[in-house]
């Protein structure tokens, strides 16, 4: 247990600290962040706050899917929502015009941190983010395969976003082309293991 709590926190540190990248890039954010950022700009509030507002919300959507939370699901909403504004005021001390490769170099690195933080979190094996659990419990609730559902919800979220002001561009793109392989290659190995079952007596 351990070796999970610790697994599971510094992928929620990791997380926050890659959506901060992506955001002061400029060049596009993750597609829930387009709806946070969104949400922030029409609300004066910081993005941080969005961040926790939403994820409370996605939360909420939980019950008629009746999905249950673990210890995973309940530190994702805080560590993230607590830690992306002062990721972002450290990332405030570099220079205001970035220029085009340091800006995408920002993407870049944002995109493989936010890959190896998932696989941290998620390997842990102590529950889905809320995001992830709304997108788990449409499936099965609707029977829906799992690429057109958490397609339709970024759709809908980086849609909203935008009318809102949140920044879209290559970034975002960039994001939902890469992540998933990204994943696909480091949760495997990031995964802790589970205790093999006693044998009866």
């Amino acid at each position: 247990m351990p070796l999970r709590y610790a697994r599971l926190f510094l992928g929620l540190v990791l997380f926050a600290a890659s959506l901060a990248m992506l955001v002061r890039s400029g060049l596009g954010n993750m597609p829930w962040d387009v709806l946070g950022q969104g949400v922030a700009l029409r609300l004066g509030w910081t993005l941080g706050a969005a961040t926790l507002m939403l994820s409370v919300l996605v939360l909420a959507c939980w019950f008629p899917l009746r999905q249950r939370p673990g210890m995973g699901t309940v530190a994702n909403v805080l560590v993230i929502g607590v830690l992306v504004d002062p990721f972002l005021a450290l990332l405030a001390l570099l220079p205001e015009d970035l220029g085009l490769p340091a800006a995408v170099a920002l993407v870049v690195g944002g995109i493989v941190l936010n890959a190896l933080a998932s696989g941290l979190y998620i390997g842990a094996r102590l529950g889905p983010g809320p995001r992830d659990g709304l997108m788990t419990g449409l499936v099965r609730r609707t029977g829906r395969p799992v690429n057109l559902v958490r397609t339709s919800i970024e759709v809908l979220v980086v849609a909203a976003g935008w009318v809102l002001g949140g920044t879209v561009g290559f970034a975002t793109l960039a994001y939902a082309v890469a992540i998933g392989p990204l994943v696909h290659v480091l949760l495997p190995r990031l995964t802790v293991p589970e205790r093999p079952a006693a044998p009866e007596p």
